[in-house]
């Protein structure tokens, strides 16, 4: 053992966490070269390294108070980032003040213009429906089918709107193909319907089968959100709310399994559910909207069960925050929202309504034949995080 080593076991009480610095400082203390510590320059070392070591304690001591007044910030502002904003407050527009859609331009329709894929993606020679098809993400799904070999039925609440989208869907197909014969033109007409009413909705499925002869599929996309704390949401909203998000997803779709099983023909639904069926959106609270689009979910599980045997396939898809021209009104109200939403997204920003174009034709089509009571979310990875 060296002569400092004896020095410091015997005479000096070393912390119980010696730092290297306090170490250095001794060290510096005395000459590295010298192997002879002189009484004088080790006193010096060791009183020191009792002031640092006094220093350390104090530290130490002093410690715990700190890291309880930062624990306790913490708790303060912990969660805040997960929890809904009561001030945030959004009422679904009137009709007259929705704004209009517009058809995505520049997409063929099946065929010899498109980049080859599997036949089975085809949904030529059928007849779709979609609810809510007059704007927003109806009204691209429902582009999509006519792109993929569908005729269409538009579904919506303003009958004028639905007309006006129908007559631009095929304008554009002109567009696209101008050396296309009338007799290949997609038939895509207009209907009215009260999706939450009963009788409204019987007459507009009689009124779509006498016009194409047939429906084949259906996609179930009219419904609607609010933003509101749940102490305060008026009943008759939430009533009204329901009845357009679940209650018109299965009087439609009960509407059109009767009418295919009266047929004997298979057929394929697509419900529109949302991520908000799977999980809580914050900063905005829509308790109502959330579980209503988790009936929907579990409505289309249940309904594929039920009629499989019928060769009634079911599915839903569940989309996250789509930038439509009325969640961008939305979020040019509230600048705020865009910022923590798209944080969430693993991708790191809002989908577009031509991303769900090839979920819906794929699901819809003889390509998904073994796929049923499924749930798409198509939400940029928002869900799994």
């Amino acid at each position: 053992m060296s002569l400092l080593s004896r020095a410091l076991r015997s005479t000096v009480a070393l912390p119980t966490r010696s730092s290297p610095t306090l170490v250095a400082a001794l060290l510096k203390t005395i000459a590295p070269s010298s192997s002879i510590v002189s009484a004088a320059s080790f006193h010096t070392a060791s009183a020191q390294l009792s002031k640092a070591s006094s220093k350390e304690k104090a530290s130490r001591t002093t410690k715990p108070h700190n890291e309880e007044t930062a624990s306790a910030t913490a708790a303060a502002d912990g969660g805040s980032n997960a929890r809904t904003d009561n001030s945030i407050t959004v009422e679904y527009p009137s009709d007259d003040k929705l704004p209009s859609s517009q058809p995505i331009i520049g997409a063929g329709r099946a065929g010899v213009h498109v980049f080859p894929t599997l036949a089975t993606f085809s949904l030529q020679g059928k007849v779709g429906v979609v609810t809510g098809g007059a704007r927003g993400l109806g009204l691209v799904m429902g582009q999509g089918m006519v792109i993929s070999g569908a005729d269409l039925a538009i579904v919506d609440l303003n009958k004028e709107e639905a007309a006006k989208q129908a007559k631009s869907i095929i304008n554009q197909f002109k567009k696209d193909h101008p050396e296309a014969k009338r007799s290949v033109l997609p038939k895509v007409t207009a209907h009215y319907a009260d999706v939450s009413d009963p009788a409204s909705v019987e007459t507009c499925i009689a009124e779509i089968v006498a016009e194409h002869g047939k429906i084949d599929n259906l996609v179930t996309s009219a419904g609607f959100t609010e933003n509101f704390e749940a102490i305060a949401y008026p009943i008759d909203r939430m009533r009204k709310l329901w009845g357009v998000n679940v209650d018109g997803t299965y009087m439609f779709a009960t509407a059109v399994a009767r009418h295919l099983m009266e047929r004997k023909s298979k057929g394929s639904m697509v419900f529109i559910g949302s991520m908000s069926g799977s999980i809580v959106n914050v900063p905005q609270p829509q308790a109502p909207y959330n579980a209503a689009k988790a009936a929907v979910r579990h409505l289309a599980a249940s309904l594929s069960v039920e009629w499989a045997k019928a060769g009634i396939r079911v599915n839903c898809i569940s989309p996250g925050y789509m930038l439509t021209a009325l969640t961008q009104k939305i979020l040019d109200d509230n600048p705020d929202l865009k910022k923590q939403w798209t944080s969430l997204i693993p991708q790191g920003h809002m989908g577009s309504p031509e991303d769900l174009m090839g979920p819906v034709t794929f699901l819809l089509s003889d390509a998904s034949t073994y796929v049923t009571g499924a749930d798409l979310r198509v939400d940029g990875g928002y869900t799994v995080t």
